[in-house]
């Protein structure tokens, strides 16, 4: 099924309500473009992962000033080529700072407490089988899972333990959950 402009555009409108559904549609839909965007330009899938995260952090933290006049990725991409061009500045400078602009009280809250698809699937799986499939997850977001799932953590929680930005937490776990549950579905096909 083909996604529409309009589609789109609802799903923007959604979000900034703040439906956790809408985040994880806008999420799934343009990770590719934004990830393939930073690939091209960083050459390391890593830091073009990283970059990607954080693009969707700062985006859907300032969600409410997108101008529904133009286009959504044309606008993540932007974000994404400024974050990138500030990372490679700073390294470049030799300054290692962990920075974001958006304050503790300006972070808008993608809470959701009804279970997604990804969570129901993911919860159905029994515990050996479930930590196989983590495990084949990349490292960083093994390291999400286990502090949500296993050690209860909340955002909050795992954003100090992690000393990252709480949206960059949101959007790592978002992204966590929807390649797990990539990978139960590739195993459990027929």
């Amino acid at each position: 099924m083909e996604i529409t402009k309009e589609e789109i555009l609802h799903q923007i409108q959604k979000a900034k309500k703040g439906k956790q559904s809408a985040f994880s549609f806008l999420l799934d839909y343009f990770w590719n473009e934004v990830y393939g965007f930073q690939i091209k330009r960083v050459k390391d899938e890593y830091e073009a992962e990283d970059i990607a995260i954080e693009t969707f952090s700062k985006a859907f933290d300032k969600i409410e000033t997108f101008d529904e006049n133009y286009t959504f990725g044309t606008w993540l991409v932007a974000i994404s080529k400024n974050i990138q061009i500030d990372k490679t500045r700073k390294k470049n400078a030799s300054i290692y700072a962990q920075t974001t602009d958006a304050s503790e009280e300006h972070i808008k809250k993608i809470a959701d407490h009804n279970p997604t698809p990804e969570d129901k699937l993911i919860t159905e799986q029994n515990l050996a089988e479930l930590l196989q499939f983590i495990k084949e997850l990349k490292p960083h977001y093994q390291e999400v899972i286990n502090l949500r799932y296993f050690q209860e953590m909340s955002y909050n929680e795992i954003s100090e333990s992690l000393q990252e930005p709480l949206n960059n937490v949101k959007v790592r776990l978002l992204r966590a959950k929807k390649l797990l549950a990539e990978i139960i579905t590739q195993n459990h096909t027929p």
